[in-house]
């Protein structure tokens, strides 16, 4: 599984951040990691130094093996807060994808031929 992660110019990009969401991403998706080749991460501040209530935002694309990418964002008021809010939606986004997979809605009955009257 391969983690990419990429912050704007207004976040500092550290060791400690990228183990944070390294671990975080793989906790919550080590049972799907056959599934999943690629998990993209951008951190940005959209307010940058003017700060305001919920401007730090975290989007995930991941790419599940044969299938399109799922991408998903969390905005929130601190950086670990964005990533878990991210990382949950994503959990949820994929583990639905994988339903739908697993069990589709659109199966069509079996033929059955109708009964001579």
């Amino acid at each position: 599984m391969n983690i990419e992660i990429r912050t704007d110019k207004n976040i500092k990009n550290s060791e400690r951040l990228i183990s944070y969401v390294q671990t975080e991403i793989s906790d919550k998706f080590q049972r799907h990691g056959e599934k999943i080749t690629h998990f993209s991460v951008h951190l940005s501040d959209e307010n940058a130094a003017k700060g305001g209530d919920n401007d730090l935002r975290c989007m995930i694309e991941a790419r599940p093996a044969g299938l399109k990418p799922v991408a998903v964002s969390h905005k929130a008021s601190t950086i670990d807060t964005a990533i878990h809010g991210a990382v949950e939606r994503l959990k949820h986004s994929l583990e639905h994808l994988f339903e739908k997979q697993k069990n589709p809605r659109d199966q069509k009955p079996l033929d059955v031929a109708p009964e001579p009257l």
